[in-house]
């Protein structure tokens, strides 16, 4: 039976991670990433791509759960999983960012954006770069026992501008729907093309985001102040909060976006 073991004497968990739990989530992900892959293959949309790599991270960090069962001790495993299940939201937002993109050109909505999609491309990609960067590096920290407050210091920054980001993005997303739905509305040519679907896609998904990376700044906050925070000592807030909406993130954008934006 799976038992809290120490590294160095400390425990790295403070509850033996569930088997079932870690092996549904990686099956649920490799079903999903999978069809993602098709869609990319049908498509050709590339700037989807990003999304696939989130689901790929996503089962690797399942995987790892999976092995910490057994291995409460070992901290490759835990390092692995905790870093590469703090990663995929980082590229499901550069989707989300690119997808936006393509819903204002593929309807010519550009005069109605409240920032230009040349400066927009650069901002987000750039900012989502910038977060990536912060939250990986944290990962070599994590994996040395006096650095680890420090890893989950820098995985909230990280976290926090993400969150700045997002928010900003979600603004972005509202003013150009009601700028574009006053002026314009249904008589346009855009008519053929679902935009508002696909935009409450991206409001639903990135709300989603939003809230679970809420949950993981205040978990890390927990961890490095306090080791015997609820977020810290239970499980199932990871899967509410974390792999189930990440996973109806990868449900509603392949469901969300039934369109070939290549084509306009």
């Amino acid at each position: 039976m799976p038992t809290l073991e120490t590294y160095e004497g400390v425990y790295l968990w403070h509850y033996v991670p569930s088997l079932p739990l870690a092996l549904t989530f990686t099956v649920l992900f490799c079903l999903a990433t999978t069809a993602h892959i098709w869609k990319l293959h049908t498509t050709k949309i590339w700037s989807n791509l990003p999304f696939v790599l989130g689901g790929i991270l996503e089962i690797i960090g399942y995987v790892f759960r999976a092995v910490s069962t057994n291995s409460t001790g070992g901290l490759l495993p835990y390092v692995i999983q905790d870093i590469f299940l703090v990663l995929p939201p980082v590229f499901f937002a550069a989707t989300l960012y690119m997808t936006y993109f393509h819903i204002v050109k593929a309807i010519h909505g550009e005069p109605f954006s409240p920032i230009s999609m040349r400066w927009a491309t650069r901002f987000f990609i750039a900012g989502d770069i910038v977060c990536l960067l912060i939250q990986g590096n944290a990962a070599g920290l994590l994996a040395k026992s006096e650095t680890t407050k420090t890893g989950d210091y820098i995985i909230i920054a990280g976290l926090i501008l993400q969150i700045l980001i997002f928010v900003y993005f979600l603004i972005c997303c509202l003013l150009f729907n009601m700028r574009f739905r006053a002026q314009v509305g249904e008589s346009h040519a855009a008519a053929h093309v679902p935009w508002q679907t696909c935009l409450n896609m991206l409001y639903v998904t990135s709300m989603a985001i939003l809230v679970r990376n809420i949950f993981r700044v205040v978990e890390f906050a927990m961890q490095s102040v306090n080791d015997t925070g609820y977020l810290v000592t239970h499980e199932w807030p990871l899967y509410a909060f974390d792999g189930a909406l990440m996973l109806s993130v990868m449900v509603l954008f392949f469901f969300g976006t039934q369109i070939n934006f290549s084509l306009y």
